[in-house]
């Protein structure tokens, strides 16, 4: 019972992780009209997000007190077991969703013709090398795109 209670917790926390690519838009962006500016990139490295809300320590508290309950044995034991399963499937499932929601990102850094720094984090794909012509599309998220009219 526990193991079926684990399972589904870490199924359901798959889901939970951020879209983080430049690539995927909310519904309230549709149709908002955001700043873009143009840039160049000058530094790109991969670094990890961690995407944690806590929800896996709710639902792993509550399987464990479900599948702790049961236990058996008279009231006492059911609520010891309970205690014991809350405690212990609390933990279980933080770290399944530490683990279920990390992912991979690149941090870029731009120069805006201007001279301005920007550092902007998002989904490693498309990925953009050093040197390459970029917009800086302003919003939330922040993103940025190949620039169309740079000639490569």
């Amino acid at each position: 019972m526990i193991r079926v209670s684990l399972v589904v917790a870490i199924t359901l926390l798959a889901g939970c992780a951020s879209n983080i690519s430049p690539n995927a838009y909310a519904p309230s962006s549709v149709g908002q009209v955001n700043r873009s500016i143009a840039a160049t990139i000058i530094s790109v490295r991969d670094v990890d997000v961690s995407g944690t809300s806590g929800t896996g320590a709710t639902v792993g508290v509550a399987a464990g007190a479900t599948a702790g309950s049961a236990i058996g044995g008279g009231a006492r034991s059911n609520i010891l077991g309970a205690i014991g399963g809350a405690v212990i499937g609390g933990l279980a499932g933080a770290a399944a969703e530490a683990s279920a929601t990390k992912q991979t990102a690149v941090e870029y850094v731009v120069q805006t013709s201007n001279g301005n720094l920007m550092t902007i984090v998002q989904g490693s794909d498309p990925r953009f090398e050093e040197g390459y012509s970029v917009l800086v599309l302003y919003g939330s998220p922040s993103r940025i795109i190949a620039d169309p009219r740079a000639s490569r």
